[in-house]
Formats: C-alpha cells, sequence, structure tokens
C-alpha cells in the first residue's frame, strides 16, 4: 500500500540521518536521557510499547466504526469485511495494551491487576468487543449479519473515546494523569522526554500505526478470499 511504502521510506530517511549525524555529536548519550520521573525511572521505557498500542487501538474501533457507517450507507459487504476486520485488529491491540499495562502495574503498583478505572475501562471496551464477535458468530444470514454489525460497531466506537480518554481522567486512580494527579497530565501529554527518547515515541507511534494499516490490508484481503469461497460454495 502507497501509505505504507511512504511510511517505510520516511523511517529509513530518519535512520539514516540518525546514523549519520549521532557519531558527530560530541554526547549523544545524552540525547538517550530519560527524565527523572519519581516512581518510574527505566520502568518508563515502556511508554514506547504501551501509548503507542494504546493509541493503534483507539484508531482500530474508530476506523471500524467508519466502515460501519459506510456499509449502512452503502450496504456494500467490502465496508462489512473491513469494519469487521478493524475490530479484531483493534482486539488485538487492546489487549495487547492491557498485557504492557499489567506488567508496568506490577513493578510501579505492586500487582498486576488494581482495579484502577484506566485498568477498568479498557477492560470494559475487551468486553464491549468481545459481544461484537459474538453477535457475528450467532448470526448466518450475511445481510443481518453485517446490519447489526454495523450498528454495534457504532455504539461502541462511540465508547471508545470515553472509556479512553474522559473516565480515566475523571475519576481518581493510580495511573498518572488521572483525577487528583498532582501533574493533571502524564508524562507523555506533557512531553516530559528529551531529544531523540521524543523523537523514539513519536516514530514508535507512526510505527504501529503502519502495522495497523499492514495488517488490515492483510486481513481484509483474506476476508475477501473467505466471502467469495463462502459464495462459491453455496
Amino acid at each position: 500500500m502507497k501509505i505504507v511504502r511512504a511510511g517505510v521510506i520516511i523511517l529509513i530517511t530518519v535512520a539514516i540521518v540518525l546514523g549519520v549525524s549521532i557519531p558527530m555529536v560530541p554526547k549523544p548519550q545524552s540525547f538517550f536521557e530519560y527524565p527523572i520521573i519519581p516512581g518510574l525511572e527505566e520502568k518508563a521505557r515502556n511508554i514506547f510499547f504501551h501509548v503507542p498500542v494504546a493509541w493503534t487501538t483507539v484508531v482500530a474501533f474508530l476506523v471500524s466504526l467508519w466502515y460501519g457507517y459506510r456499509y449502512l450507507r452503502t450496504r456494500d459487504i467490502q465496508y462489512d469485511l473491513k469494519s469487521s476486520a478493524s475490530a479484531e485488529l483493534g482486539f488485538v491491540f487492546c489487549f495487547l495494551a492491557t498485557i504492557t499495562g499489567a506488567l508496568w502495574a506490577k513493578f510501579n503498583w505492586g500487582s498486576f491487576w488494581n482495579w484502577d478505572p484506566r485498568e477498568t475501562s479498557i477492560f470494559v471496551l475487551l468486553l464491549i468487543y468481545g459481544a461484537y464477535f459474538a453477535l457475528r458468530s450467532a448470526i448466518d444470514v450475511e445481510e443481518t449479519r453485517a446490519r447489526l454489525s454495523a450498528v454495534y460497531s457504532i455504539l461502541a466506537g462511540l465508547t471508545v473515546p470515553f472509556f479512553i480518554f474522559a473516565l480515566p481522567r475523571l475519576v481518581g486512580g493510580l495511573h498518572p494523569g488521572s483525577a487528583g494527579d498532582a501533574s493533571g497530565q502524564t508524562p507523555v501529554a506533557q512531553l516530559h522526554m528529551r531529544g531523540l527518547m521524543l523523537l523514539n515515541f513519536f516514530l514508535s507511534m507512526i510505527g504501529f500505526n503502519l502495522l495497523f494499516v499492514w495488517l488490515l490490508n492483510l486481513r481484509v484481503r483474506i476476508a475477501r478470499l473467505e466471502y467469495h469461497h463462502s459464495l462459491q460454495s453455496m
């Protein structure tokens, strides 16, 4: 895909520029120093995985919402396939965000699961989209399945901004950025990173989003093959 190719070219260009420029800097290690975040220290490296994965989760679920809306407008089965594929990937990324968040919680809060508002909200999203897949598997009639799935994906997608961005900031919790947090924002939101660490963070964000686009393209192709195979076997 053109988007993936463009992203790969950008990443390769950045890697070449860094490879040439870093040896010319007197003390390049200073670019990789983390800010002192009380209680986090080196564990802050999880930011480069957990935050991009969580962000990609939001993107995937909203893309599923968009294609669900497009299906209701056009009744084109291709949009149903894309909506379902995007929801599947969103579920995978949501699960990965839960795992990376649990690992981070273990070493910072003492246990893998603390029922923090942010942990709870992402768990609720897993349940919501788990029900989405249960709905699709329970309906055999293609048109009915596509129509109900589209409506469900829209309703589910509308809850994503609330559970990811709003609820954790309205309720007090252990996660940085929760209500009552002295900083009022997460270290990421305040961009408390320096030099190339900030660059690495945004490159990670771009990389995970490109990975989503690539995987979505592959999954849609597989879904199309499965759809045409089902038509031929009827």
